[in-house]
């Protein structure tokens, strides 16, 4: 929306207290975007269209036990305004420009900017 990104603050789970785009798992048989679709849908109440895959990241947090493939798309804001729709997942949400995004991100995040350098020149 308006060249900027939507991210939620993580909570009640490994990455507490960092910001990350809304986001989760595929369910049976779900494409890509569809999932993208619905999990924004879910978290923020805002719908997404156009949704293309971008890059992936391999992501491996040692102190919880974790690694992660983190598939990341880029969609346009079509509708909705953000909320938080699981207050037991996020304690915070906004729109932030890539050149000023808060701090600290979660680690697919993190290594998604680190990686990709994201510009949407």
């Amino acid at each position: 929306k308006d060249d900027k990104i939507l991210l939620l603050k993580r909570t009640g789970s490994h990455g507490a207290d960092t910001w990350s785009l809304p986001g989760g798992h595929l369910e049976m048989n779900e494409q890509i975007e569809e999932c993208a679709v619905r999990e924004v849908m879910e978290e923020t109440n805002v719908t997404i269209a156009n949704v293309r895959v971008v890059c992936f990241t391999n992501d491996i947090m040692k102190q919880e036990g974790k690694h992660y493939i983190t598939i990341f798309v880029e969609a346009a804001h079509a509708d909705g305004t953000a909320c938080i729709n699981e207050p037991d997942k996020s304690t915070d949400i906004g729109w932030f420009s890539w050149d000023n995004l808060p701090k600290p991100l979660f680690l697919p995040l993190k290594h998604f900017v680190e990686k990709k350098g994201y510009s949407r020149q």
